[in-house]
């Protein structure tokens, strides 16, 4: 897992994780927004990575490494822990692992896991495998219909290419096996002070248990529907309101004069 930083003599450290079927580099617009201001630490995930040819592990094993990391470099008072979908699952583990500090964090359209028979994951998981392995051998558009994100354009469309012939199939599996599957501690304490779930308007339904799932979890989680926008479409394509959400985000966290859990 390559670790990309930018404005390293800043001392709020922001980390952002990003969703699947993209690279490190779906936060190219929001890096120059951030980065005179926050220390910002942008894995490229495994799998994901054009860097370092790798297979998508686990969400859980990226979110120890991670962790690690964080830790191991001096790190680990994260001012906000934000991911969007397979980055969103992320989050949530660290967040119930609680190995690092970490004052606020989104959590925009995450994957959570499925409470459902263990056959019926696997049956969900071969669906979700086969509608993003048919837009690897060339049908990119299905990605729209996939993740219910915003229309994408051409130069979208081919980016998107580009990354599904980067990626394995491994990947691709695993991303979705792990993602609707990952495990929680048995006991949950969280010290985040402050947590915000996004739902993309044009995702509502599709949230619809993972909100369910993050309220019996994460009680006090505060939810924003984000208007005008599909899945995972802040960043690439509204950066400036996703700037002012993660800084709306750490603001309330800084009203918050002792841990909400």
């Amino acid at each position: 897992m390559t670790i990309h930083e930018f404005g390293k003599d800043n001392d709020k450290v922001i980390v952002l994780l990003h969703p699947s079927v993209v690279m490190w580099d779906y936060f190219e617009y929001v890096i120059p927004l951030l980065e005179k201001k926050y220390h910002l630490i942008i894995p490229a995930l495994p799998g994901y990575d054009p860097d370092n040819k790798s297979d998508f592990t686990s969400v859980e094993e990226i979110s120890a490494e991670l962790e690690e990391w964080l830790n191991l470099n001096g790190l680990s008072n994260v001012t906000c822990l934000y991911g969007c979908s397979m980055g969103g699952s992320i989050v949530v583990r660290m967040l119930a692992g609680n190995k690092v500090t970490i004052q606020s964090a989104v959590i925009d359209g995450g994957i959570t896991p499925y409470q459902l028979p263990w056959i019926v994951t696997r049956l969900i998981a071969i669906k979700d495998f086969l509608l993003i392995y048919t837009g690897k051998l060339g049908g990119t558009k299905l990605l729209e219909k996939a993740f219910s994100t915003d229309e994408l354009s051409e130069e979208d469309a081919q980016y998107a290419a580009k990354v599904l012939k980067m990626i394995s199939a491994r990947t691709i599996w695993r991303t979705f096996e792990s993602c609707n599957n990952y495990s929680m501690p048995e006991n949950v304490h969280i010290d985040c002070r402050y947590i915000e779930y996004w739902v993309a308007e044009k995702e509502v339904k599709d949230r619809k248990w993972d909100v369910s799932y993050i309220k019996n979890y994460f009680p006090r989680t505060v939810f924003r529907k984000i208007k005008d926008v599909g899945h995972g479409g802040l960043a690439p394509f509204n950066p400036e309101k996703f700037v002012r959400g993660i800084e709306s985000t750490i603001w309330k966290s800084t009203m918050l004069q002792s841990p909400s859990f």
